[in-house]
């Protein structure tokens, strides 16, 4: 198709005139991997249609949120019914009660709930939350994982352990990241060293279970436990990041897939989003009752939002809330997940082509790498122009993965096993030519 013809190309350059980069999100501006990204006009179950009416299989998903696919019926009606009531109060309704219910019955570790509109939000609000509950001013996060775009987290690691992170974006003043330590994910030795050094000064850690921002990098066992351990023994509190993994890879979040493994864990505060909005802009973030009564108006921790709990946005949340908690659905989901996974290793493996990959539940990653990375360290050392070429292969052949080395990709309930086959087979031409 030429570019006359090509409506993604003739809306990219108008969106670049009006718009930073034509995108109002970077990674959708295909920069990474090159080329002209698509412009999507409409999706349906596992599928999405550009503007020039290219069909695809999606395993994006919003980046998460669509965990029953798109448009599923029961979602729409929700949704539908509520906008006709009102799309937004600036008051209470009931529905944010429902929803704030629904998301305590399901995560024991939280006993109250503050609903927000981002993931953005959501972290920056529990950082100030913990500093509040706390007294403390210095917070620890780990390199690879993104917890939003607040100034605070958007850190790289310094030089040594006795010095805190360097700021990774223009506009954030080096006194604004003063406080934020970041260490080496998995790295259970660096990790009590720097408690030994800061520890009684720390407000919070602040790690995601599943690093979904290094494509998939999970956190070990031990290291989860140590990061517990050590919060409670200087008083700091383990907030946990499950805006990306919150019912996405299992009903209780990734917390209680690790509490499988370590006896009583429980995180102090957790961080929500994604599905617990069904692909409308909402989040949250929630803990123990002593920690979420610091917030206003009940203590001296403000935190506001206009669209807050906002109605439609609770509606779509609350049915798919309802979907997720049906009989077998998790055990379904993640069987489609490691269908595609394995798949996708089998062909790379008979075709030479060096590959490893991970899932949980219905979240994924893959690496052009030998073995699964365990840091960001590692995970620099896969082929990016490799994985270039492999991206744009499967788009040509109609599959959508994140146009970028280090996102991790999303199955949903609508996807078949047709869909899967059909991702496998088109993996399997791309990797001939690799």
């Amino acid at each position: 198709m030429t570019h006359n013809t090509d409506r993604n190309f003739s809306l990219f350059e108008r969106a670049r005139a009006v718009i930073p980069g034509g995108v109002n999100s970077p990674v959708r501006a295909f920069k990474a991997v090159g080329g002209t990204p698509r412009f999507i006009g409409r999706a349906q179950g596992a599928y999405m249609w550009d503007a020039n009416g290219t069909r695809y299989i999606d395993y994006i998903g919003s980046w998460g949120p669509m965990i029953l696919g798109h448009g599923h019926p029961a979602v729409l009606e929700a949704v539908q019914k509520a906008a006709v009531d009102g799309l937004s109060f600036g008051a209470p309704t009931e529905r944010e009660v429902e929803l704030a219910e629904a998301i305590l019955e399901l995560m024991p570790s939280m006993d109250m709930v503050r609903l927000v509109s981002s993931g953005t939000e959501a972290g920056m609000s529990a950082i100030r939350l913990a500093r509040g509950a706390t007294g403390r001013s210095k917070i620890l996060k780990f390199e690879g994982c993104y917890h939003g775009h607040a100034d605070a987290l958007l850190v790289k690691a310094g030089s040594g352990l006795a010095t805190f992170g360097n700021a990774t974006s223009a506009g954030v003043p080096p006194e604004v990241v003063q406080h934020t330590l970041v260490l080496e994910y998995n790295n259970v030795v660096q990790l009590e060293e720097a408690f030994a050094l800061h520890g009684r000064d720390l407000a919070c850690l602040m790690m995601e279970p599943i690093a979904g921002n290094m494509n998939f990098v999970r956190a070990s066992t031990e290291f989860t436990r140590r990061c517990r351990e050590l919060c409670t023994e200087y008083g700091a509190l383990l907030v946990y990041d499950e805006v990306m993994t919150g019912f996405r890879v299992a009903l209780g979040g990734a917390q209680s897939v690790y509490a499988q493994q370590i006896p009583g864990f429980a995180p102090d505060i957790t961080v929500m989003g994604k599905v617990i909005g069904g692909g409308m802009p909402l989040a949250a973030f929630g803990g123990r009752r002593e920690v979420m009564e610091q917030l206003a108006p009940l203590g001296a921790v403000y935190q506001a939002g206009t669209l807050s709990g906002n109605p439609v946005a609770t509606a779509c949340g609350l049915a798919t809330l309802h979907e997720i908690r049906k009989p077998g659905f998790y055990e379904a989901l993640a069987s489609s997940t490691r269908a595609l996974v394995s798949g996708l290793e089998a062909a790379a493996a008979d075709e030479g082509v060096p590959f490893c990959a991970d899932s949980e539940g219905g979240m994924f990653g893959f690496f052009l790498l030998p073995e699964l990375p365990q840091n960001y360290a590692e995970v620099m050392r896969t082929d990016g122009q490799r994985f270039n070429r492999l991206f744009h292969g499967l788009l040509e052949r109609g599959v959508y993965l994140a146009p970028a080395l280090y996102e991790a990709g999303f199955v949903s309930a609508a996807h078949t096993q047709d869909d899967i086959a059909a991702t496998v087979a088109a993996a399997r031409e791309v990797f001939k030519t690799l």
